[in-house]
């Protein structure tokens, strides 16, 4: 079984050039250690198989997503995966270990620069700031938030660039878990029950 899950998230992945070509580049050389999901094109109605995903999650020692900045945060079908897959009681919370140990790295490209990702820059903040999500949701479930790989000034970065980080990209896949030593996990405590984010079907009046 796969020992890294890569989840693409692109929702129009056929006019996409950076994250088209860091995926091409997992897929050339992926083997039995890596398994590759296209979100958009697993799930084109938005209608999550959420036992097969916390299937492949199982078996997974790191779990990539791989994606480009969507208004400062992640597409809206991988947050709906986030939503329907990392469930209380199986992700974190009483009993939530599935994930505890493993490592959740992020693959993603800006349109702004570094310079427009700072405290004086037209976005107000680094953009680390807006990956904070990332790394909660990583040290809720217990697992290691690893360093982000961002490519910055998407629009503008020129294809020698853009083959250079799918390159390095690739490379990080093949040599994990080497270059991730030395990053410590801070346990998480248990949620309180009455704390847990509400789930979909509790929109619906039903039990949670």
């Amino acid at each position: 079984m796969a020992d890294i899950l890569l989840l693409a998230a692109h929702p129009d992945l056929a006019q996409s050039h950076i994250t088209h070509t860091l995926l091409d580049a997992a897929k050339a050389c992926a083997d039995q250690r890596i398994e590759v999901r296209d979100l958009y094109r697993l799930y084109p109605d938005y209608a999550i198989d959420v036992a097969a995903e916390q299937r492949a999650l199982e078996g997974a020692r790191m779990l990539v997503m791989l994606h480009p900045l969507h208004w400062y945060g992640m597409p809206a079908l991988l947050k709906l995966w986030i939503d329907e897959v990392l469930r209380f009681g199986w992700a974190y919370g009483p009993g939530g270990q599935a994930l505890r140990g493993k490592d959740l790295w992020l693959a993603t490209s800006a349109g702004g620069s570094v310079e427009a990702y700072s405290a004086n820059g037209h976005h107000g903040h680094p953009v680390e700031t807006f990956l904070l999500p990332y790394e909660r949701t990583a040290h809720l479930c217990g697992m290691r938030w690893l360093p982000p790989l961002v490519l910055h000034g998407a629009h503008r970065v020129a294809d020698t660039e853009i083959e250079a980080h799918a390159l390095n990209f690739a490379h990080r896949l093949q040599s994990y878990p080497a270059w991730t030593g030395g990053l410590q996990i801070e346990p998480e405590p248990d949620v309180p029950i009455d704390e847990r984010p509400p789930l979909f079907s509790s929109l619906d009046g039903e039990s949670q």
